[in-house]
């Protein structure tokens, strides 16, 4: 059976259930993802979005953390709770025997986290260590570097992770504030399969649900990256540059030529070996162990954006060997034979990208919350194998934009 979406209405609030019966393993998961509820929410507060997650990793007010991960562990539950830019999500699995007590705890978590002042600093403890540990973490450094040139100014350039600084200004009470505005019925998308009917699983959801308030829900900006093509530069202790580049790229994710980006970018950068990127940068030049480049089409933002390391005294040669590899890719487009190559890769790898339950369910959520329909990627290779030459090259002519690149690199 694949995927279909379906709703329940909790505090006349209707909320979108992305289902799967698969009974091939006694197994049920199950995600509550609450949208525009990610770091982009972090506001003045960098890092709030991530400490919270972390805070309702602490268990639940009555039992604490350690009784609570205790019955998690005692009973084979997995629940874990993370964020990304734009969504803040809870993911539960477990057998199939032990899915109504995963509920429990689930709804438990929601309605009763251990928001204590202990947990609070335990947290904040561990994130301040986590912060200090990336101080010498480059490729951390670079990408957040890269993150600030590109959208600085808009509640995407800062790390999600938060600064010393911002983590240290954090109270309880924006904890809590974050939680009432954005953990609430009208931002939850839930997706839900595995081996439970369909009545069964729309009704647990209606139970976990039901301990939420009703809120509000905002829809999530849009921000183009940066065109200024900017450079920046640091000093570390290093024996080498740690290069992160990126451009603009003027396309939404659910624009009808998406599938042409995703081609393109195979063929530019984000194929390994064989793409132009890896051909000029290592196997001509010798400059780097790898390079690796791609688009990305998210509903906040779209951008072109890789990165490479190369030795300190290389670092000036690689830089100018990226510049050279788009501007020639956007002049001269694709080959026939790399066109060739990228669709029997996309085409012959499709059976290992829906091998598992999970890999479904996270593919048939990402078509529903980027505004496709569900089934969408299997009509893509269908566009993707009728896709010409020609019409490839037009598109790559066509996003002169990603030249635009910005640089941030760390370096001896």
């Amino acid at each position: 059976m694949s995927a279909v979406v379906k709703e329940v209405e909790v505090s006349g609030i209707k909320v979108p259930v992305i289902y799967e019966k698969d009974n091939s393993l006694p197994v049920v998961s199950m995600e509550i993802v609450f949208r525009n509820s990610g770091s982009m929410e972090d506001g003045k507060h960098y890092g709030l979005a991530s400490l919270t997650s972390k805070i309702f990793s602490e268990g639940t007010k009555k039992l604490g953390s350690t009784k609570f991960a205790e019955i998690l562990d005692d009973n084979a539950l997995n629940l874990s709770v993370n964020n990304g830019n734009e969504t803040f999500v809870f993911e539960a699995s477990s057998l199939k025997e032990k899915f109504s007590l995963l509920t429990k705890m689930l709804k438990e978590l929601l309605s009763d986290p251990n928001l204590t002042q202990n947990s609070f600093d335990k947290v904040k403890t561990l994130t301040l260590g986590a912060i200090s540990s990336k101080e010498n973490d480059y490729d951390y450094i670079a990408s957040v570097g890269l993150k600030k040139l590109l959208f600085k100014g808009t509640p995407l350039g800062h790390s999600s992770l938060g600064t010393k600084e911002s983590i240290e200004k954090l109270s309880l009470k924006d904890i809590r504030e974050f939680i009432q505005k954005h953990i609430v019925t009208s931002r939850a998308i839930v997706v839900i399969g595995g081996d439970i009917d369909e009545d069964k699983a729309l009704q647990k959801v209606k139970d976990v649900l039901s301990v939420l308030k009703a809120g509000s829900y905002e829809k999530v900006g849009f921000y183009n990256a940066d065109d200024k093509a900017e450079q920046k530069m640091i000093k570390k202790d290093t024996k080498q540059a740690y290069i992160y580049f990126g451009s603009p790229f003027y396309l939404k994710v659910n624009d009808k030529d998406a599938y042409k980006a995703k081609v393109a970018a195979f063929i530019l950068g984000s194929s390994g070996f064989g793409s132009r990127l890896m051909e000029e940068i290592r196997v001509k030049k010798g400059l780097a162990y790898s390079a690796y480049a791609r688009v990305n089409l998210n509903k906040s933002y779209s951008d072109f954006s890789g990165y490479l390391q190369t030795k300190t005294d290389t670092k000036d040669e690689a830089v100018k060997s990226v510049k050279e590899v788009v501007d020639n890719f956007l002049q001269n487009g694709a080959t026939k034979e790399e066109l060739k190559a990228a669709k029997e890769f996309l085409s012959g790898s499709e059976p290992l990208r829906v091998e598992t339950l999970s890999q479904r369910l996270n593919r048939a959520f990402f078509e529903y919350y980027r505004g496709l329909e569900l089934g969408y990627s299997l009509k893509e290779l269908q566009l993707i194998e009728k896709l010409t030459l020609k019409d490839l090259n037009d598109f790559i002519k066509a996003h002169k934009e990603i030249e635009k690149l910005s640089f941030f690199i760390v370096t001896k």
